[in-house]
């Protein structure tokens, strides 16, 4: 793989992760009004997320590259469709759980084509480590989901 594919790769990794870091964020802010636990929890992902962010960036220069310094352009249109539709349909939570699993399904697919790639080892070892933590985001999440919704459908 040769160094600019590498830094595109990367860069793609710090967009989809710095769009997790807002979506968290966002959902943080909707699930405050009833649950401090899902902000909480909502909360510390996104910290997560930023902390992925800065070691890819800094991963990227050091091979001699710019980092990407803002989320994906589907991610943000992804966000505005969020609020869109919480604010015609409420913010429940099944409904914010959903839209952070459909989020954390993006991050899952771009870390498995990445991760795809004849990566370097070094940056391959980062990547397994980062998607471990994707895998561990979405998991939690939708197993909230899933007990949301037990709840919802008693």
């Amino acid at each position: 793989m040769n160094n600019d594919h590498l830094i595109s790769t990367l860069n793609d990794l710090i967009q989809i992760s710095r769009d997790g870091e807002e979506g968290f964020r966002t959902c943080a802010e909707d699930a405050s009004e009833r649950k401090a636990y899902y902000a909480s929890m909502f909360l510390d992902r996104s910290r997560d997320c930023a902390r992925t962010v800065q070691e890819l960036q800094d991963l990227v220069r050091a091979l001699g590259g710019e980092p990407a310094t803002h989320s994906s352009v589907t991610g943000t249109l992804h966000r505005q469709w969020v609020n869109l539709k919480s604010a015609l349909t409420g913010k429940d939570d099944e409904s914010i759980l959903n839209e952070c699993e459909r989020g954390e399904d993006a991050a899952v697919q771009a870390y498995r084509k990445a991760l795809a790639q004849d990566l370097p080892n070094d940056v391959r070892l980062i990547v397994e480590r980062q998607y471990q933590g994707v895998i561990a985001n979405h998991d939690r999440v939708k197993a909230l989901r899933d007990q949301v919704k037990a709840r919802n459908a008693a």
